[in-house]
């Protein structure tokens, strides 16, 4: 009697399971509104593709020297975006970190990033050495590759920790106190505009990075970090660290075109007759 009853309540309960997983819609891959993690990575990509857009029609209202660096911007959020959009679906169909394809992203928007700093230095300094481009390539080759060797395995994860902040430390010391920062200092050509977007730089590349650190020390190496917040700072922190490293180089490009109109060394053009 005992076993009939238990066998009835079993079957009584199989309607209501039914209708509970069909109240739940499958989505398809498409974005779950209860996803936070799945929408930061929908928002920040199409913020890239914007940013993409406004930093190449911009890069037509600057000075030539500030060309280059405008379009390399460009690439750095362009690039960012293809893989946003990568990690939005890797991450809504499997819902695990997208290591591999965030480092792929990384490996090619960290080294431009670092170009901008030699660009605009050697656009108002043409004396400038080439080490220093070098110095910064190798600094983020290194900070890049021990970091994902660690996450990925291919390393005991403290020595590949350890060895990515060498790297990180490498391009702290050149833009702070290496050839990078005394031109930017004391440069006799480097105007106030370029030592102010060099600054703000400088200034996203010590703070703002210092969240993929910590991020990897505190979910990766300790496990106190679960996968969804992680992703979602990660989200936020290269929303920053992308895009606004390009405004600031916007910014100043633009005062210092506004900066040569009020001088009046760019004239006005002429008026057809």
């Amino acid at each position: 009697m005992a076993l009939l009853s238990a066998l009835v309540f079993g079957l009584s309960m199989i309607p209501a399971a039914m209708a509970s997983d069909s109240a739940k819609p499958d989505l398809k891959g498409f974005l779950d509104p209860n996803d936070a993690v799945a929408i930061s990575f929908w928002i920040i990509s199409i913020s890239m593709v914007a940013a993409t857009v406004f930093f190449l029609m911009e890069s037509m209202n600057v000075g030539l020297h500030w060309k280059t660096s405008m379009n390399v911007g460009a690439l750095v959020t362009l690039v960012a975006a293809v893989h946003y959009f990568y990690m939005r679906e890797f991450w809504v169909q499997i819902g695990t970190s997208p290591i591999l394809y965030r480092y792929i992203d990384w490996s090619i928007t960290v080294p431009l990033q670092m170009v901008e700093f030699y660009l605009i230095l050697a656009a108002v300094q043409p004396n400038i050495g080439a080490g220093m481009f070098w110095r910064l390539l190798v600094g983020t080759v290194l900070m890049l590759a021990f970091g994902y060797c660690g996450e990925a395995g291919f390393v005991n994860k403290w020595i590949g920790f350890a060895l990515g902040m060498c790297g990180w430390g490498f391009i702290l010391y050149e833009i702070f106190i290496g050839e990078a920062g005394s031109t930017a200092a004391g440069g006799d050509k480097v105007g106030k505009h370029v030592q102010s977007s060099f600054t703000t730089m400088r200034f996203i590349v010590t703070v703002g990075w210092s969240i993929y650190p910590l991020g990897y020390f505190f979910g990766y190496l300790m496990g106190g970090v679960d996968d969804a917040t992680l992703n979602l700072v990660y989200n936020l922190a290269d929303f920053v660290n992308k895009i606004a490293f390009c405004l600031a180089i916007w910014h100043s490009a633009k005062a210092d075109k506004m900066g040569e109109h009020a001088s009046g060394s760019i004239s006005a053009p002429l008026l057809n007759k």
